[in-house]
């Protein structure tokens, strides 16, 4: 039975462990894969596009103002007088930058080459100087106006998104440019809120893969998605201005990108977000519901293993005791006969068994029926085992029969013990409905050493009989 036990504990354990561990992974699994589908369909795009919307909005209005101005009588007229009081132009390029709050306001005259802006005549730009090539571009371009970024040298060289938009006269004559500029630092400040609020990487690139804006805080390391581990390979889908899902390997986990072309500033807007943050979250409650599954598999298993071992203990008892008698039977005299033997040979001492049969019992039975032959049985029981000590085994071999095995016992010691017990036998005396019972029994002994237990059983047996044959209730040796 306990080889039994320890195979269906470890069954029991293994299912368990099985079951919690592919449930949990399961969930962690399916968890993650939601988590993903979230940033990709959702979340990255949700991203991308506020940060579009806030730099459309703020970009909005600096265009419409640059369209003002080139457009306004005043400034057109100033200019075809022949820029006569250039305070005037200062003036009103000042009025433009306090009244709206842009970074800096100009206008630069196609006939003179002037660079006017509110702090006044800044310079004359050269065809040759490379800081004025904006100038020659817009000249030279069919839309009414672009938005670049560049250093404002009216400001100390600070990155500025200027809109240029083309001055035409009222023939449409191009005759200057003009527009006003905005820190950069507005759209830094855009982009390092969604980096906080939704915890991702907000960055404009070029078409040549320079990385033109980012927020103060920004972890990318380098100006160029060649110089980034993981978009140096994806550069090339990125700037196909084709907003789709990507997504890399990086040594901190997978990191998905999503992307917009933004055509006012020929840049592209991208987003970056690795699912380490909240995937981290979810492994915690993997973590947490191995523990849960630990836990509880432990308390399974100790419940399993104080309810297998009593109810072992339940068998074993049953299987080896008499139940009418509550006498340990045969096979639990088997059991204890090793054990009893075993510890005498270790330690020299003797070892004496007695086997003794009731006399007569048949008739008991015939007579006054089974019922009162199982209470002399019972009453025969409880008088020999207080006649014995406790390290003596006492057991009902089958029917009548019974035998005790005395440990520590010389042969004397054994013979007066067997006719103490016979004596007791015989004067027991049981009132069962209305009858007196009585009966004898006959008594073999056998002395115990390093024979086997079919021949002790053998001598006993037949020292028995022959107390029977020499006129019952005695004892005899074998």
């Amino acid at each position: 039975m306990k080889n039994q036990k320890d195979p269906l504990l470890f069954v029991v354990s293994l299912v368990l462990v099985i079951g919690f561990v592919l449930t949990s992974v399961a969930s962690y699994l399916v968890s993650r894969t939601s988590l993903r589908r979230q940033i990709v369909q959702y979340e990255l795009p949700l991203t991308r596009d506020s940060v579009y919307s806030e730099v459309q909005r703020d970009l909005l209005q600096p265009v419409f103002l640059s369209s003002m101005m080139a457009n306004d009588a005043f400034v057109r007229k100033w200019v075809l007088a022949g820029e006569q009081e250039p305070e005037r132009m200062i003036r009103y390029l000042a009025e433009i930058q306090r009244e709206y709050g842009t970074f800096t306001a100009f206008f630069v005259s196609e006939s003179t080459r002037v660079y006017y802006q509110a702090e006044g005549i800044l310079k004359q730009v050269k065809e040759d100087e490379e800081r004025d090539v904006w100038y020659f571009r817009v000249r030279e371009m069919e839309q009414p106006y672009e938005i670049n970024v560049d250093p404002d040298m009216a400001n100390e060289d600070a990155m500025t998104i200027f809109i240029n938009y083309r001055v035409l006269d009222f023939e449409g004559n191009y005759i200057g440019a003009t527009g006003v500029g905005l820190t950069v630092y507005a759209v830094s400040n855009i982009l390092e809120r969604y980096q906080r609020e939704y915890g991702c990487t907000v960055f404009f690139a070029d078409h040549a893969g320079r990385i033109m804006l980012r927020s103060a805080n920004s972890p990318l390391a380098g100006d160029h998605l060649a110089d980034i581990p993981g978009l140096a390979e994806l550069a090339g889908d990125i700037l196909d201005e084709t907003s789709r899902p990507l997504s890399y390997q990086s040594p901190a986990g997978l990191v998905h990108v999503n992307t917009r072309y933004i055509e006012e500033l020929g840049w592209f807007l991208i987003a970056l977000q690795s699912e380490e943050g909240t995937v981290k979250n979810i492994r915690q409650a993997l973590l947490a519901n191995l523990g849960v599954c630990a836990l509880i598999t432990a308390l399974v298993l100790l419940f399993t293993h104080k309810t297998i071992g009593e109810y072992r203990r339940r068998i074993e008892k049953m299987a080896t005791t008499d139940s009418l008698t509550g006498l340990p039977n045969r096979l639990g005299f088997n059991l204890l006969y090793e054990v009893v033997v075993g510890d005498c040979i270790r330690r020299r001492t003797e070892c004496a068994l007695l086997l003794f049969d009731l006399d007569s019992f048949k008739n008991l039975n015939d007579t006054h029926g089974h019922l009162a032959g199982d209470a002399m049985l019972r009453a025969l029981a409880d008088t020999v085992r207080a006649s014995i000590r406790s390290s003596d085994v006492f057991c009902r071999w089958g029917g009548e029969e019974f035998i005790i095995l005395l440990r520590d016992c010389p042969r004397p010691e054994a013979r007066r013990l067997a006719e103490t017990i016979c004596v007791k036998i015989a004067e027991l005396r049981l009132a069962h409905e209305g009858s007196e019972l009585q009966t004898t029994a006959s008594f073999g002994i056998a002395m115990v050493g390093h024979e086997t237990q079919d021949h002790v059983l053998r001598m006993a047996d037949r020292a028995m009989y022959r107390a029977k044959d020499n006129g019952r209730n005695r004892v005899e040796e074998a």
